[in-house]
């Protein structure tokens, strides 16, 4: 089925000036974001055509998914995308502090610009911020996007348009809420494509009410990274042609023409475990979470890898390590660590029963 490359071929020669800014270019917009720009020669100043030559020679590995050196080809060659003028690159990752952020901005023409913020990358730290998520109501990326968002504010007077997939889409929204009332004045519209939401604390603050009805959020059917924690706006059902958590890949998104194909309704699954996330959550305490995941965490770097994909090329030996580690650690902390998997398990089994009574 059709997805964002084919949208390229189709509608790849049209300007802005020809067709306006759609959800489709939102999305494309919003994954431009992941590229490997830290592999290339960056200036100041990047037009997507230029940046495409730059990547060519950049290896598949580097990029996190292989259809991302297809796409920045396409975006490149396409007269819709290929002038687009890049700025304000910003890479960031820390694994003392449990950090991964990046940004760009995308001039759009000389009154408009484009914030996208990338989402988790493959490595292990970026992954751990993301889980962080479930007992920690700011975390570092949401507070490096605050400030990203102001400074390039202060930089450029253009309207803004932001957005992000996944992790991205969380800070875009988080940025969003928390900056300045002259920048939130600028924003035209926020996007989170099937990102996190957040803690109650967060959606019931006014800040967050007062810029609601700018915020977009699309999920596929069996979105289940889109449904974690609070999410207080409407969200828009995409049709994918993969399955279950495979469905986060935005490439497996079915396009017609300008706009996403929609579905009316999330699927079952997608609901069953939204609804065990829920109670996990009500039923355990900030601290508890943030102790299991922690413990958890630290068990899983004692394999010294530092992505999934080193973690993975040493799979029989990574476990073991695990394994090892795991038995070596003191009784209080597998305590911890049953009570929680009981606890989630407990919340899958009544959200199962409550689906199916």
């Amino acid at each position: 089925m059709p997805n964002i490359i084919d949208y390229l071929e189709w509608r790849g020669d049209l300007t802005f000036t020809n067709s306006k800014f759609n959800e489709v270019d939102n999305l494309i917009l919003s994954r431009l974001s992941y590229l490997p720009f830290e592999k290339i020669d960056m200036n100041e100043k990047e037009t997507f055509k230029s940046i495409a030559r730059k990547m060519k020679s950049v290896s598949l590995d580097e990029f996190n998914l292989k259809e991302d050196k297809t796409l920045i080809q396409k975006v490149g060659n396409s007269n819709r995308f290929k002038n687009l003028v890049v700025t304000d690159y910003y890479f960031t990752r820390n694994d003392t502090e449990e950090k991964q952020f990046v940004a760009i901005t995308i001039h759009l023409n000389k009154n408009e610009m484009y914030i996208s913020y990338g989402g988790t990358d493959n490595t292990l730290v970026g992954w751990k911020e993301d889980f962080n998520l479930s007992f920690m109501t700011h975390i570092p990326s949401q507070l490096e996007g605050l400030k990203y968002i102001k400074k390039v504010s202060k930089k450029y007077i253009s309207k803004i348009h932001v957005g992000g997939h996944s992790k991205g889409g969380n800070i875009a929204v988080y940025s969003a809420v928390f900056c300045p009332k002259t920048v939130q004045s600028r924003i035209i519209d926020v996007t989170n494509h099937d990102g996190p939401g957040f803690d109650k604390t967060i959606i019931e603050k006014d800040e967050y009410k007062e810029i609601l009805n700018k915020i977009y959020t699309y999920i596929p059917q069996s979105s289940i990274i889109g449904r974690l924690l609070e999410h207080e706006e409407k969200y828009k059902i995409v049709k994918s042609t993969q399955r279950g958590i495979m469905q986060h890949d935005i490439y497996s998104w079915q396009v017609c023409g300008k706009e996403f194909i929609k579905s009316s309704e999330v699927t079952n699954g997608s609901e069953i475990i939204n609804e065990t996330v829920r109670n996990w959550l009500k039923n355990t305490t900030p601290e508890q979470r943030g102790n299991f995941i922690n413990i958890m965490y630290e068990v899983v770097t004692t394999t010294k890898a530092k992505t999934f994909k080193e973690f993975t090329s040493a799979w029989t030996k990574n476990i073991g390590i695990i394994l090892k580690t795991y038995k070596n650690i003191d009784e209080e902390e597998k305590k911890i660590i049953g009570k929680m998997i009981f606890a989630f398990i407990g919340s899958a089994k009544d959200s199962i029963k409550e689906k199916i009574i």
